[in-house]
């Protein structure tokens, strides 16, 4: 029986039911957590009790928002056997071979939708063109670039995909917003249902691999991982333009060629040299080491570095504020910081030395893989913008370039982007995303381009239907279970909203709100509450969005054997763990394979933000004893 403060006017009524579960002490935490955000103060703490609320919270999530789908049913395997990241992601798990494979099941982090609503309710195309669509651009500001937008997609393209059914579904636009329609009707694949052999009965299978493994540009199996290699010290095929190579059917030659676009295929072209500089170095130092030996080890190390820069580069920008700045960098460094886990290493555990290199992974009872919500809160489409900006090389104002033409984002996907991309050139392309601005995450900013796209399947080849992808993610996260914005609160120790004011302060919204959803606010989906919902100051997604943030970012780094027991010098090499150790901001990377690049065009601190804007300014004083913002 869990603790319960006396004033039964504290908790809303739809949250104790998740109370009712939950130990003494984890309750009393919770009355805590909730307290604070009753007076919404969390965010305007001191870093350091900002810090606590977040380590309390965090908690909590992983004692109750991981739900495992699907048995376990892998091989025990000797770990030693296997010091390096296989191609299928089989082998990180330290007693499961099958754990975070390719053709594991996407996990939760928490029940599927108990609403009675149906899949149709509202139509999906009509909540895409009254609160979806955009009307005009609106930019995020400084704070985030078209690098930054890239990476996103980088990353999702490392972490899941849902494996298709071979049934198709039609989505035909209502007559009241047909007009409004790039496309009347579409048809697109369900998600497969495959059987779990658990209370679940059936679940998704991912078809890429969960963990941290770079499969983004080394494969997500055997098959993949051989068409991006060169068999020959470790490395990567790369086109002699610094670019992608293509094979005769136009398609990208790397890890995942599923949807891609110029920005995503040179992101994945730096870090396949990043790679293959990593195999250069380490055949230097260890001139015995054959091809296998070298690339497995350089696989470890570019991942590493992919995830660093993740961790402690591009979230910090999203969520531009100091406690978050300390969260990130305690996740990899722990509260002692760098110089002294340089020093010591890793010895104090997770909290003092990092959660990278904990002597043992950590599951929290709950058998690692991603979930569906954590797919749910990263779409993310609204970054991107209708034409990319690119800019005169030959500016004398290389701090703020003159814009030399605008290019349709049509003109840069699929296919034919690799011609379009080879014409720009890296550096140009680089440059140009680097000094402009993403999209804001909000409502009225879905691209219209989305809304008329040629998909791609898994070999990179164009499907015949054009498809809606604003309708497409409405109607994705009901087929899935996903719950509805208010029970996915509820499902996250977080109070539904009342009333739409709750929501947001936008009259214009709330009317538009009101017009698809009547006054029922639990029928609001997902998607729509996040791109809606007031921001705190600082960060670029909604704080519901975070709060699952809070809990996978952490998981990925502790659940996983190469960044905990095998972060070591056996497995990565000495020089290896130096690399990834020297290695703080994907600036670090650019100035490795172009140097000079950020000298002469970047103005601002971190890549992921304009170019032109200002760097952070100084702060003196350490960042555990800054006020409150």
């Amino acid at each position: 029986m869990g603790f319960s403060p006396s004033s039964s006017w504290f908790l809303h009524p739809e949250l104790h039911h998740v109370v009712s579960k939950m130990s003494f002490f984890d309750s009393f935490l919770f009355y805590i957590v909730h307290l604070v955000d009753k007076l919404g103060l969390w965010h305007r703490f001191p870093v350091l009790l900002g810090l606590a609320y977040l380590g309390i919270r965090r908690h909590l999530h992983q004692r109750y928002n991981l739900v495992c789908v699907g048995g376990i049913n892998g091989q025990h395997y000797d770990t030693d056997d296997f010091s390096y990241r296989t191609a299928d992601g089989k082998c990180n798990h330290p007693s499961d071979d099958s754990v975070g494979s390719q053709g594991s099941f996407i996990g939760r982090n928490m029940p599927p939708c108990t609403s009675q609503y149906g899949i149709l309710d509202p139509h999906p195309s009509v909540v895409a063109t009254k609160l979806l669509a955009r009307k005009r651009f609106i930019d995020n500001g400084d704070q985030f670039n078209v690098i930054a937008c890239s990476w996103i997609q980088f990353m999702i393209h490392d972490w899941v995909d849902h494996l298709e059914d071979t049934d198709q579904i039609e989505l035909k636009a209502p007559e009241e917003v047909a007009s409004g329609c790039p496309l009347k009707s579409f048809r697109f694949f369900k998600t497969k249902k495959v059987l779990s052999g658990d209370h679940h009965k059936s679940g998704a299978v991912n078809t890429r691999t969960p963990w941290w493994d770079g499969s983004v540009i080394y494969g997500n199996d055997e098959p993949g991982m051989r068409r991006v290699r060169v068999f020959k010290d470790g490395k990567l095929k790369i086109s002699v333009d610094g670019l992608l190579e293509r094979d005769e059917r136009g398609v990208p030659i790397s890890g995942d060629i599923r949807n891609s676009w110029s920005g995503f295929s040179l992101l994945q072209a730096l870090f396949v040299k990043e790679h293959n500089s990593v195999c250069e170095m380490l055949k230097e130092r260890y001139p015995d080491f054959d091809d296998e030996k070298l690339y497995r080890t350089a696989r470890l190390v570019t991942a590493a570095v992919i995830a660093k820069v993740h961790t402690i580069d591009w979230t910090i920008e999203l969520l531009k504020t100091d406690t978050l700045t300390a969260g990130m960098r305690i996740n990899w460094y722990g509260f002692l910081g760098k110089k002294v886990k340089d020093t010591i290493g890793a010895r104090f555990g997770p909290i003092f030395s990092g959660l990278v290199g904990l002597k043992k992974p950590k599951d929290h009872g709950v058998p690692y893989s991603l979930t569906e919500e954590f797919v749910s809160v990263y779409r993310m489409h609204c970054l991107l913008p209708d034409t990319l900006l690119l800019r005169d090389m030959r500016s004398e104002d290389k701090t703020n370039p003159e814009i030399e033409r605008e290019v349709p984002m049509t003109e840069l996907i699929g296919k034919e982007s690799g011609k379009k991309g080879s014409k720009i050139g890296f550096e140009q392309l680089l440059v140009s995303m680097g000094h402009q601005s993403c999209g804001a995450l909000t409502l009225w900013n879905y691209p219209n381009w989305m809304r008329n796209l040629v998909a791609q399947d898994i070999d990179g080849e164009d499907r015949p239907h054009l498809i809606d992808m604003a309708a497409l993610e409405i109607y994705r996260d009901r087929e899935r279970g996903v719950p509805r914005y208010n029970e996915f609160r509820k499902n996250l120790l977080m109070s539904p909203i009342s009333k739409w004011e709750d929501l947001t302060d936008d009259e214009e919204a709330i009317d538009a709100l009101r017009e698809v959803y009547g006054d029922d606010l639990d029928k609001l989906d997902l998607n729509v509450g996040l791109h809606a919902e007031k921001k705190i100051k600082g960060f670029a997604i909604s704080e519901t969005a975070f709060f699952i943030f809070l809990l996978v970012a952490s998981r990925r780094l502790e659940a996983d054997r190469f960044f905990t027991t095998n972060f070591n010098e056996k497995t990565y090499t000495k020089e290896g763990l130096e690399w990834v150790n020297t290695t703080e901001t994907l600036k670090d990377v650019i100035d490795r394979h172009f140097p000079g690049m950020t000298n002469k065009w970047m103005r601002c601190s971190s890549a992921f933000s304009v170019w032109s804007s200002d760097p952070n300014p100084t702060n003196w004083l350490p960042l555990y004893l800054r006020p409150a913002p």
